[in-house]
């Protein structure tokens, strides 16, 4: 049945045959996902206000030591969250763990506004990342698991764009709230009030998105192997299937015990590492190598370009965002992936050897945000969920997507000794930036997956 479907997708739109309930799905999960963007931002642009709020005397003499210090023990917070709520979904389901993913980091996001001091601040931070690290990761899996097969990498698409219009909205939020200034030197705090806002989004996905009836299914038959291809389309298993039992594994352990397992987990991580890392390096080093392009030109307000190309470049990830399921289902997975690697590296050094002025950098910024952070972080919506079975589909995707950060959470802290090693900011976005180089090569190296449909 389901390869019909397949070869009559070609005939038909895209969105043909969607119901009500798969919209719902999409529209819980990119809204779960406009919340977490939105988080994640705001902590970026009240950074300096907040800090000079919570900071001691003799701590502020090291505010760039602190920044960084927050800043990546949120990420930590992220990292830990996201790997412990996708295992948990895949033993409790992606619906009641994105209830409590979402209103969790709900009410940490509030009580955060409410920090008098900087090791009350991360303590909150913290918890604030541990909570909404599995929101991800069980919205991508739910989606995947009950849209079909020729609508969902679009889906993906729209979902992962959702993480690009919740930056965008705090960045306008921050730019009304810091405009008009209605708590003074304490209006920061009003962002993560905002933040709370997603706890009353729960009440919203409890009445309106079901439960995964493949999760469910995959549960039911005791179907525990990690990398099984059984399907409509595949009636055999593939080498390196764990052998049936009544006993189900832990599914961590799976990623890592099955041998084609292993071999897409420990590649996916590299790809992920390879994202996250590139992107770290392109994102965060933007807007001050922009301020100081336009320093140089002798511009009077030279520190406001720094917002401006925050939002061209993220701007650039929302168009790729949407586009990018299209793509992926016309070219391939594995082309899609290394394509995007060549698009990042070439515009990485566009971006940092070539460009010499602001005007310029409006034009690249967009450009460079569509390759290192739209197209770089949509595949991982989209292709590691069909590379595992639906048992353990929320493990293997959350630690894909959140393995990387718990590495990369220590390069806000060694920022600063990076850029003087380097010996510029230019020098060290190059430098990480080479990283590409990896994920060009890497994709070849897994299964294609197009128009396979999804394992159970």
């Amino acid at each position: 049945m389901e390869h019909k479907q397949l070869a009559l997708s070609s005939r038909t739109h895209w969105y043909a045959g969607l119901t009500a309930m798969h919209w719902r799905v999409l529209k819980a999960s990119f809204l779960g996902w406009i919340f977490d963007g939105y988080e994640a931002l705001a902590l970026v642009v009240v950074l300096g206000p907040m800090l000079h709020s919570v900071l001691s005397p003799t701590q502020a003499a090291s505010p760039t030591t602190y920044a960084g210090l927050v800043i990546g023990i949120t990420l930590l917070g992220w990292g830990a969250g996201g790997l412990i709520g996708g295992i948990l979904a895949d033993y409790v389901g992606r619906k009641r763990m994105m209830l409590w993913s979402v209103f969790l980091y709900a009410v940490f996001s509030g009580l955060t506004a409410f920090s008098q001091t900087f090791w009350v601040l991360c303590g909150l931070r913290f918890l604030t990342g541990l909570a909404m690290g599995s929101e991800w990761s069980t919205g991508v899996a739910l989606l995947s698991e009950t849209w079909p097969e020729r609508a969902r990498a679009k889906g993906a698409g729209f979902l992962q764009s959702g993480f690009g219009w919740g930056t965008l909205i705090a960045a306008v939020v921050w730019y009304a709230l810091s405009s008009t200034h209605p708590l003074g030197a304490e209006t920061w705090r009003l962002m993560f009030v905002l933040g709370a806002v997603p706890a009353f989004f729960v009440l919203y996905i409890r009445r309106g998105v079901s439960e995964s009836e493949k999760w469910q299914r995959a549960v039911r038959e005791k179907r525990w192997s990690a990398t099984s291809t059984t399907s409509t389309t595949n009636t055999q298993p593939v080498a390196g299937d764990a052998p049936a039992s009544d006993k189900r594994p832990f599914t961590l352990t799976q990623l890592f015990s099955e041998p084609e397992a292993l071999r897409r987990t420990l590649l996916l991580l590299v790809l992920s590492i390879v994202t996250t890392v590139g992107w770290w390096a392109i994102s965060s080093w933007l807007p001050t190598y922009t301020v100081s392009l336009a320093k140089a030109e002798g511009i009077a307000d030279a520190l406001s370009w720094g917002s401006k190309i925050s939002i061209a470049y993220t701007l650039g990830a929302i168009a790729a965002y949407m586009i990018a399921g299209f793509v992926v289902d016309a070219i391939g997975r594995r082309a899609f992936l290394s394509l995007t690697f060549v698009g990042a590296l070439v515009t990485t050094f566009v971006t940092y050897k070539l460009t010499t002025s602001v005007e310029a950098m409006m034009i690249v910024a967009p450009i460079n945000g569509f390759f290192t952070l739209g197209c770089a972080y949509v595949w991982m919506a989209i292709y590691p969920c069909e590379l595992f079975g639906s048992s353990v589909r929320s493990t293997a995707i959350s630690f894909v997507f959140n393995a990387a950060r718990l590495i990369a959470w220590v390069f806000p802290i060694i920022a600063g000794s990076m850029i003087k090693s380097f010996g510029g900011v230019s020098q060290a976005a190059l430098a990480l930036g080479s990283v590409y180089l990896l994920g060009i090569v890497l994709p070849w190296f897994l299964p294609e997956t197009n128009g396979a449909g999804m394992p159970d």
